[in-house]
């Protein structure tokens, strides 16, 4: 078999692809512990945590983790999202084993030394304002506010200011401590690799690691509501989402479908429409995000302000079409075409297949294997995709951001939200 898995005795799975036709392994650590795992208290801290990975351990310094693992040129990163934090490497396949002993050093035996924290805090807040300059980043956090407010799933990932200089090494050892159990990791590898030496190596460095189950986070809640930033810009930037399945649910994959004909590419609706036929702005797109326990459908389009009260109308317009009309046949068919193709190139790439693995485990404890997610997809029905518009539109309330309209902006964003609620 190409993809196999294993469970050590403490709880951490260990899932393994073979491609034997690469040189390279990609692997990681997945944890299922991030941004919404936090208390109001410790908001940030996953991110944090995942910076402070790599600045020393108790066996190597800062500079010894980055010459080891490039003297055999390797490389390694981390990523923190809402639900997972994920530490990854990239070795040619004879360098695994240095590889999983560097993640191990890191993950178990941090040394969070003051003036690397110092540094790195500082690293961060560079960071948070740096996103306070990019409209787009302004205006997806005031929507997942709107869409989830006074609640973790709602926070911005990075923090605040205030919250990220208020953590010490104590605060990081405790949410390490509380969230990273072995029974909540997956090692996950692909590429031309040995499963059974993966095991091997995960058992020496990983045997031993706690394997308590952690905290859990609390539901998600949406609300919906509208939020503005009248900070200027070039141009007027519009984000709207309404309510949609979460990763675990059947209708996941209409929603993904739907989202490709109405506003994912090209020749989706959104783009002839509001691009081609009538020049209202630049780009346009529309996108299905999704969680273990919710989900937003979102589009989003940047334009002047002068044409925004127009773009918004055509927007509603195409809405209201989709949910009282079948989508064409052949529009459908494009819409599967592109995400199997999507999601078929992609695992051609050892590290996206590492990726995909890690988090059907830890959303589904199984792996899906891509012919049943091709299925999936083909399943979908024109019918499926007319009630799923209509259940958007007619549902909960939309949640509606604006960004770079000045004062205008109040009135565009409640003009969005009626404009559906009217339809």
């Amino acid at each position: 078999m190409s993809t196999q898995t294993s469970r050590l005795g403490n709880g951490l799975r260990v899932v393994s692809h073979h491609m034997p036709h690469v040189e390279t392994v990609s692997l990681g650590v997945w944890v299922a512990a991030g941004a919404r795992h936090e208390r109001q208290t410790e908001h940030g801290i996953s991110h944090l945590l995942e910076h402070m990975a790599f600045k020393g351990t108790e066996r190597r310094s800062a500079s010894d983790i980055a010459e080891e693992i490039e003297a055999v040129g390797g490389e390694l990163n981390a990523a923190t999202s809402l639900e997972t934090t994920a530490y990854f490497a990239r070795t040619l396949k004879g360098d695994v084993g240095l590889a999983l002993d560097i993640l191990a050093d890191i993950l178990q035996i941090p040394r969070y030394a003051a003036d690397e924290l110092e540094r790195e805090r500082e690293v961060i807040l560079q960071e948070i304002a740096a996103t306070r300059d990019s409209p787009d980043e302004i205006a997806y956090e005031l929507l997942q506010d709107a869409a989830f407010p006074e609640q973790a799933i709602g926070r911005p990932i990075l923090g605040t200011i205030e919250s990220v200089k208020s953590f010490d090494a104590q605060d990081l050892r405790a949410f390490l401590q509380a969230n990273y159990g072995a029974a909540r990791m997956v090692l996950s590898a692909a590429g031309n690799l040995d499963h059974a030496e993966v095991v091997r190596h995960a058992e020496a460095q990983f045997g031993r690691l706690n394997g308590g189950l952690g905290s859990r986070f609390e539901p998600a809640r949406y609300v919906g509501g509208t939020r503005t930033s009248a900070k200027p810009f070039e141009q007027s930037h519009l984000v709207m989402a309404f309510a949609g399945p979460s990763y675990r649910e059947r209708e996941f994959y209409t929603a993904q479908v739907f989202s490709g004909l109405f506003g994912g590419g090209m020749s989706s609706r959104l783009f002839q429409e509001v691009r081609e036929r009538r020049g209202l702005c630049y780009a346009i797109y529309s996108s299905c995000w999704a969680l273990a326990d919710s989900g937003l459908f979102a589009i989003h389009a940047a334009t002047g302000p002068e044409v925004m009260e127009k773009l918004i109308d055509v927007v509603g317009a195409e809405l209201v079409r989709a949910a009282s009309e079948r989508p064409s046949d052949a529009e459908l068919a494009r819409s599967k075409a592109q995400l199997k193709a999507g999601l078929l190139m992609g695992l051609e790439s050892s590290s996206a297949r590492a990726e995909q693995m890690a988090r059907q485990l830890l959303l589904f404890d199984r792996l899906i294997e891509p012919a049943e997610l091709v299925e999936r997809i083909d399943a979908v029905t024109p019918d499926a995709v007319q009630a799923l518009a209509a259940r958007l539109v007619s549902g909960a309330p939309p949640s509606v951001a604006v960004v770079g309209a000045g004062r205008k902006g109040e009135a565009f964003a409640r003009m969005a939200a009626d404009r559906v609620i009217r339809a």
